[in-house]
């Protein structure tokens, strides 16, 4: 019986020391970061991080993984959950959950910290190529449904005008967690829904 459980205890244990170093790294940032610092955040000794994860790369690696897949999994289910026979709400629902709602966004700043890695880290640069390209295949679904339905007037390509969206939202959310007083979280959305109005041709959005 204990053997059956321990697949199910170490992985829970992974899991528990990943979530621990998301919160040391969104609190901290990547500068510095000590196994000290998982380790109290986790609420374990700095032997059991290391019984884990004897290198701290692969934990943040792991940290980077489980940020991705927890933010496009968010982003999928707010457009699954609008009305599917509204391309508009669809469509909105996802220009909402592509921002951060406010400075200390704690998804958002986490994901930006640990996209720094991309330029020295092959594993980091994947994951950050695989997110920005999951990103645009959700828009590109999203525009070109709307269009197939008659909802959008398209003025591009949806592949085109979704890579455009994507690129909008990193770079206001990029400004939004750095606290530019210049673009808010309101503000940043309000730009991102004009843009969208001026490519889809929907007022309305």
């Amino acid at each position: 019986m204990r053997k059956a459980g321990r697949p199910r205890d170490q992985t829970a244990r992974r899991e528990a020391l990943v979530s621990a170093a998301g919160r040391a790294i969104a609190e901290r940032g990547l500068e510095g970061l000590r196994i000290k610092d998982i380790a109290e955040a986790a609420g374990v000794s700095q032997g059991s991080v290391l019984y884990y994860y004897p290198e701290l790369d692969d934990l943040v690696l792991e940290v980077h993984r489980d940020a991705v897949e927890g933010y496009l999994a968010s982003r999928q289910q707010a457009y699954d959950e609008a009305a599917p026979d509204d391309p508009a709400a669809r469509l909105r629902a996802l220009l909402d959950s592509g921002l951060p709602s406010m400075t200390d966004d704690p998804v958002h700043g986490l994901l930006y910290e640990l996209h720094r890695r991309a330029g020295r880290s092959p594993g980091h640069a994947e994951l950050m190529a695989s997110l920005f390209a999951r990103e645009v295949a959700l828009y590109t679904t999203a525009l070109a449904v709307g269009a197939a339905t008659g909802g959008f007037t398209l003025a591009a390509p949806a592949s085109d005008l979704a890579h455009g969206l994507v690129a909008l939202e990193d770079g206001y959310g990029l400004h939004i967690v750095s606290r530019n007083a210049a673009l808010r979280p309101d503000r940043a959305r309000e730009l991102l829904l004009a843009h969208a109005r001026t490519v889809t041709g929907r007022a309305d959005l």
